[in-house]
């Protein structure tokens, strides 16, 4: 028995057997053929692990196409419009569009390409004009109040004296605090336009530094409160840099900032007073923020409006964004006239009705331009909401304790008295007429 084991041990493996324990034949078969099931088993898992490495790098070259249509869809997804995105386009231009849209005349063309300096050729295809003015609206103002300002306003517009006397304590004034050491960082100096106009560290717009381009959460501009600290009504900044432009489009779209109002020219005597950050035909990348210009109207001499299309390629998200640009604005005086400034106020503020979010204002330092017509919104605002008591000298203290040097000249200031008077003299003016006290007592009678 022993040998027919050995023999048959020796046939299966090839080796040479001296000696084979006794056993059961039927036992040895099995242990002499195992290896072969073995091998079997070790194979078929081999095929399985092939087909699941090859659906798994399947599934990853399909994931990384996905993701590259998506991001190319992102990027060109603006040439279709969004009718969402639209819809506050259309209503601001509802009124223009009532009308056909009349061709631009050479002269027109002329004047805004000299203003803005925008172009070598004449503004865009989209342009056109528009006769469109309007008057104040309905406000509450109180009337006690309106007849106490023109009162104070006329005082002080035939008394220079007393007008010196105010800007001169004015200037004297000092806020607090008044710290700027996050704009004096090395780090951040390039990006000021002037060294001595920066925001304070208290009122400082901070970006959110893993959305920026370069890291950083520093933009030279201040957010500016009115009534409630917590929801900023302006954002004043300076004009953008070059290398600026891509912060300054993040800042609008983590404020959720809808209106910009541009109060300066792209070039003045020579000098550049700000970048130019929207793209002159179709649309340009400023980092994760693809700008489309949407529309170009020339509404008179004075201003413009652009339209936007703003998207995040990141997140694939799109907002409508209008620019007001007011062009007659030089940079050392002041406007020749109020009843234009006031015109694009309203028209602004047409715009704006309703929103939560804060206006961006900026002119080229975001200081002397843009502080006086915030302040000149800022008190008209007050009024007509039914404000009993306006102090125009202490709203710009108010003003200066959130941005340095805002209204940066007595010209400046006089400007916001003479406009706050028209305008109050317009608003009372349109008001029904008041019974006389007499009268008002016979009809409680």
């Amino acid at each position: 028995m022993d040998d027919l084991i050995r023999d048959d041990l020796k046939k299966a493996t090839g080796i040479e057997i001296t000696a084979a324990g006794i056993g059961d034949r039927t036992k040895m078969k099995a242990i002499v053929s195992s290896p072969l099931y073995d091998n079997e088993f070790y194979i078929v898992i081999f095929m399985v692990c092939g087909v699941l490495g090859a659906m798994i790098i399947a599934a990853s070259l399909l994931i990384l196409i996905k993701r590259h249509l998506k991001s190319k869809e992102k990027l060109q997804g603006l040439s279709r419009p969004d009718t969402e995105a639209s819809k506050d386009y259309q209503d601001l231009c509802r009124a223009r569009m009532a009308t056909k849209a009349q061709p631009v005349g050479d002269t027109v063309h002329g004047r805004i390409t000299s203003l803005s300096r925008e172009s070598e050729q004449s503004p865009s295809s989209r342009s056109s004009t528009s006769s469109w003015s309007e008057e104040p609206a309905l406000h509450n103002m109180d009337i006690s109040t309106g007849h106490m300002v023109l009162s104070y306003m006329e005082d002080h517009l035939k008394n220079k004296d007393r007008l010196e006397q105010e800007w001169v304590a004015l200037c004297a004034y000092v806020a607090e605090p008044c710290d700027t050491t996050i704009a004096s960082k090395k780090d951040n100096l390039e990006k000021n336009r002037y060294p001595e106009i920066i925001p304070y560290d208290h009122s400082r717009v901070v970006l959110n530094e893993l959305s920026n381009a370069s890291g950083s959460d520093y933009i030279n501009a201040s957010s500016i409160t009115d009534h409630d600290p917590r929801n900023p009504a302006y954002i004043a900044t300076q004009g953008p840099l070059p290398h600026t432009a891509p912060d300054f489009w993040q800042l609008i779209w983590e404020q959720g900032a809808v209106v910009i109002v541009m109060l300066s020219r792209l070039t003045e005597g020579g000098a550049a007073m700000c970048h130019r950050y929207w793209p002159e035909e179709g649309s340009e990348l400023y980092h994760i923020y693809e700008v489309h210009l949407v529309s170009e109207h020339i509404w008179c001499d004075d201003y413009l409006v652009r339209s936007f299309y703003l998207k995040n390629v990141r997140t694939g998200e799109t907002r409508t964004v209008t620019q007001f640009h007011f062009l007659s604005w030089p940079e050392s005086g002041v406007p020749a006239s109020t009843k234009a400034l006031l015109e694009f106020r309203r028209k602004v503020n047409k715009s704006y009705r309703g929103r939560s979010c804060p206006i961006v204002v900026h002119c080229s330092d975001g200081a002397g331009r843009t502080g006086t017509y915030c302040l000149i919104d800022m008190v008209l605002s007050r009024m007509a909401k039914g404000a009993k008591e306006i102090d125009i000298a202490a709203t710009l203290e108010h003003l200066r304790d959130q941005r340095p040097r805002m209204v940066a000249a007595k010209q400046q200031f006089e400007f916001v008295l003479t406009a706050v008077a028209e305008e109050v003299h317009a608003i009372l003016k349109a008001l029904p007429p008041q019974p006389s006290p007499a009268q008002a007592d016979k009809d409680k009678q």
